[in-house]
């Protein structure tokens, strides 16, 4: 059976150099499961692939998109079926590597069916939120699905945003399309999970914060400035520069909210990754295990 090999885990924590040297060993391609860095111009501050390691191997979803394209997990896990039954072909193998929560269980076990949303509907919504704040848009989601309105963590405004989305759009509740039903696949997955000690993560956070300030990501950030209200740049790195060119921040105020908010993701991240018992994890700080050579061997053994 062909396998897909994941490579998953915090930002900051090493995921990019250790899947490049895999799928070169293993000489296939990396489909990247993040999603920021299917965006093109992010570069820096998603700290996506440099040049070299993009012609090292192939890499797919890295900088294919508009920052103005609408991109949803649904059309994620479409897309990326859709590629794989072509890469098979050749491949026995593929690596897929990022962090984004969503994308990964997209692949992995499917996502529930959801309508593709109008633009201008989007647009009005995340306005009023700007504009009026996440209350009228709690209070719009309570009316048209007291259901999910229930579930869903009543402080995360992009997820109360989606699913009111999709009420209007459809005039049925969002909890209906939610089914959480696993899709079975043809190939088989093997999710390895990478960590460090947290001190040791988040210094390597805060280095590479500083890293992305001095190659020039407070310039790329100015290039997006005017688009602030896309989805695609509600992204950690760039909004809180927005506030440092709105007048509202400092800069040094901005890159240490960037610390802290990239701090507070790989918590998320390790939250939710927790939840599964089917990842093998591996501590990069403990030099005395080659973690490529066992990961090729648990490849060899399955």
């Amino acid at each position: 059976m062909k396998k897909l090999l994941v490579i998953l885990g915090p930002t900051g924590v090493g995921k990019t150099k250790l899947s490049i040297e895999l799928a070169t060993q293993l000489n296939c391609p990396i489909i990247s499961a993040d999603s920021r860095q299917v965006y093109k111009g992010m570069t820096i501050g998603t700290d996506a692939p440099n040049t070299e390691q993009l012609q090292k191997v192939k890499h797919h979803f890295v900088g294919e998109l508009s920052v103005e394209d609408y991109f949803s997990a649904s059309q994620y896990e479409d897309e990326v079926i859709a590629l794989l039954e072509k890469l098979y072909v050749k491949h026995n193998i593929v690596v897929m590597s990022g962090g984004s929560m969503l994308y990964i269980d997209a692949v992995c076990n499917g996502i529930d069916y959801v309508p593709d949303i109008d633009k201008s509907l989007r647009k009005n919504l995340m306005e009023l939120y700007e504009l009026e704040g996440i209350d009228p848009i709690r209070m719009q989601l309570k009316l048209r699905d007291p259901m999910f309105y229930n579930q869903v963590d009543l402080k995360n405004h992009k997820r109360i945003i989606h699913a009111l989305e999709v009420c209007i759009m459809t005039g049925q509740p969002y909890s209906s399309y939610r089914t959480n039903t696993v899709k079975e696949r043809p190939f088989e997955i093997i999710k390895i999970g990478l960590t460090r000690p947290r001190e040791e993560l988040y210094q390597r956070i805060n280095e590479r914060v500083d890293q992305m300030i001095e190659r020039g990501l407070v310039e790329e950030a100015k290039k997006f400035h005017s688009l602030k209200h896309l989805n695609s740049l509600n992204t950690v790195g760039y909004k809180e520069l927005f506030k440092y060119f709105d007048g509202e921040w400092t800069l040094e105020f901005a890159i240490d909210k960037i610390k802290q908010h990239s701090r507070n993701y790989a918590r998320k991240q390790l939250s939710w990754f927790n939840r599964s018992d089917d990842i093998h994890w591996f501590d990069l700080s403990d030099e005395s295990v080659n973690v490529k050579e066992k990961i090729l061997e648990e490849l060899n053994n399955k």
